[in-house]
């Protein structure tokens, strides 16, 4: 299954959900007042934000008015458009430094999948034929170590780890460095993810930012926030606490098949100014694809195939 059909059935239950209500909306013959509000229950209903659905409802009836649009077709790509304005258009990848290793500094709170991403980061970076290490910096957690040498070996790549309870700085610095001497491309660092709302971590994690980029001046070179799309408006609440601790270059959604609600992506988009890079829609090793912003506002709307 191409990436396209993946992100079509990975978008299915927010389509078939409160995003399938799309359908009746613009089935109607004329586009009043009533549609408009039906149009922002439909998106506040779907995670998009009241912000953000009251940004794109205002935007879409100028629009509508300024272009006479009557079709329903018409107004529908008028609202597509829109909602590409907000995401862009453009796959964003994570960049890659040309200056090896390039680290990528990997955030989240316990249960959104931040340690399975870097697994499945590390297992396509391998396939790419790159040199992978991953640092287990998430040292209040044992399983957390125990599962990233899990994916290390599945991955075939290189694991610093410390003993459970550990200085994370202290484990990150040892991975940055030896990742350096060991001529690794891609250096993966594990943080440690309690709650959002605790002033420690956040703390813990500005140290983490300023002891890598004493390990190697310019990194981390990406600072990836792991967020679980089915937790919805709490997902965004997290990103903006974490992006005040460390400034995230871009999103990893997780779960985005797990949910009817998959606007998040939106409200992510257009609250923080951060783009989404990654996405997982599904279980399986190659389920974490690129963020393809047309062919996800393409699968809110249509079931069509690739």
């Amino acid at each position: 299954m191409g990436i396209f059909s993946r992100i079509k059935e990975g978008l299915k239950k927010t389509r078939s959900g409160i995003m399938g209500r799309m359908e009746g909306l613009f089935a109607r013959s004329s586009f009043d007042d009533e549609f408009y509000e039906e149009l922002e229950e439909v998106l506040i209903g779907a995670d998009v934000g009241v912000e953000t659905t009251m940004q794109i409802t205002d935007s879409l009836r100028e629009k509508v008015r300024e272009e006479k649009a009557r079709e329903p077709q018409q107004v529908m790509d008028i609202l597509k458009g829109l909602l590409l304005d907000i995401l862009g258009r453009d796959v964003i990848p994570l960049e890659l430094s040309e200056q090896k290793p390039t680290v990528i500094l990997v955030l989240g709170v316990n249960g959104v999948g931040k340690t399975t991403t870097i697994g499945k980061l590390a297992h396509r970076y391998k396939n790419e034929g790159k040199k992978v290490l991953l640092a287990a910096g998430d040292t209040f957690r044992a399983a957390a170590i125990e599962q990233l040498e899990i994916w290390a070996g599945r991955a075939q790549s290189d694991i610093i780890k410390h003993q459970q309870g550990s200085d994370p700085s202290a484990v990150l610095f040892d991975g940055v460095t030896a990742a350096v001497s060991r001529g690794s491309d891609v250096v993966l660092c594990d943080t440690a993810g309690r709650l959002h709302n605790k002033a420690n971590l956040m703390e813990e994690l500005k140290k983490v930012r300023r002891v890598v980029e004493k390990a190697l001046p310019g990194a981390p070179h990406e600072v990836l926030l792991v967020l679980d799309a089915t937790t919805g408006q709490n997902a965004l609440a997290q990103a903006k606490v974490f992006n005040e601790a460390a400034p995230i270059t871009g999103v990893a959604l997780t779960k985005l098949d797990g949910t009817a609600k998959g606007g998040i992506v939106i409200a992510i988009a257009n609250e923080l100014e951060v783009p989404v890079k990654m996405v997982g829609v599904g279980e399986g090793v190659e389920d974490l694809q690129p963020f393809d912003p047309i062919e996800y506002v393409d699968g809110l709307f249509t079931d069509g195939q690739a």
